[in-house]
């Protein structure tokens, strides 16, 4: 696989009140051309810390990144629908944004939420849609700008297991047809292991990364399918047997 960004050495520290606090100390990582990379690790190791410095949102406070300029686009946990506009124009903010809502753009936005069977909630607003709908909705919005890389973070947590299963299974489709790379970070192993090419494994903070697996199913297909792969447990007893027990 071709490279599309490499993390060389980044390390985070936060100056507060009660003196300096390292949250990464030593990332290294490189992430490939249309895969679906998953990140791992105990509750407040610095996950979350590192999308938001892969994003822009915070600078790293030392290393590198390698192809910082490609396009990316951020999923929140929470969809983050603005209620006083309708799914639609909900779904094209990104466009909005960066000057670029074109006909064609639009039209792109509208095959993706028909994909997700939302073509009749164009015109609906967000306060009518259940959870997963809502979290469709969010995803589409972040592939709207056709980014280089998108980074989700725990884009599932808040739904119910059935929900999750199927918004998985989307997530999936999604992203595979429009070949866009995907960073996820995710505290559910089954959720790594299902969808993801690669799962990375961090320690506690400061953050380093312990392990990495590649996951090779005997057949892979969609995530809520492949739980059910003779290998699942397997990967999941390895990634499991590598996490710091104070994960949540």
């Amino acid at each position: 696989m071709n490279k599309i960004l490499s993390i060389k050495n980044v390390s985070k520290d936060y100056h507060t009140i009660n003196g300096e606090v390292s949250a990464i100390k030593d990332i290294s990582l490189d992430i490939n051309e249309n895969e679906i990379i998953g990140i791992v690790g105990p509750s407040g190791c610095g996950k979350s810390t590192l999308l938001s410095i892969l994003s822009g949102i915070e600078k790293a406070s030392g290393g590198s990144i390698i192809g910082d300029k490609k396009n990316y686009s951020y999923m929140l946990q929470s969809d983050a629908l603005l209620p006083w506009l309708n799914i639609l124009d909900n779904a094209a903010i990104g466009l909005d944004i960066k000057n670029i809502k074109t006909k064609e753009n639009i039209d792109y936005i509208k095959k993706l939420l028909t994909n997700f069977g939302l073509s009749s909630f164009l015109k609906a607003y967000p306060n009518n849609l259940s959870g997963g709908m809502r979290q469709r909705v969010a995803l589409v919005r972040t592939l709207a700008t056709k980014p280089d890389i998108i980074l989700l973070d725990e884009p599932l947590s808040a739904l119910d297991y059935v929900t999750r299963l199927t918004i998985s299974d989307d997530i999936y489709r999604l992203v595979k047809s429009t070949n866009v790379t995907t960073i996820l970070v995710t505290h559910d192993i089954a959720e790594c292991v299902s969808m993801c090419d690669r799962v990375v494994v961090l320690t506690k903070r400061p953050c380093i990364v312990k392990s990495i697996y590649e996951i090779k199913l005997k057949n892979k297909r969609l995530p809520s399918e492949n739980r059910k792969d003779e290998l699942f447990n397997y990967y999941y007893d390895l990634v499991w047997g590598d996490l710091d027990k104070d994960i949540s």
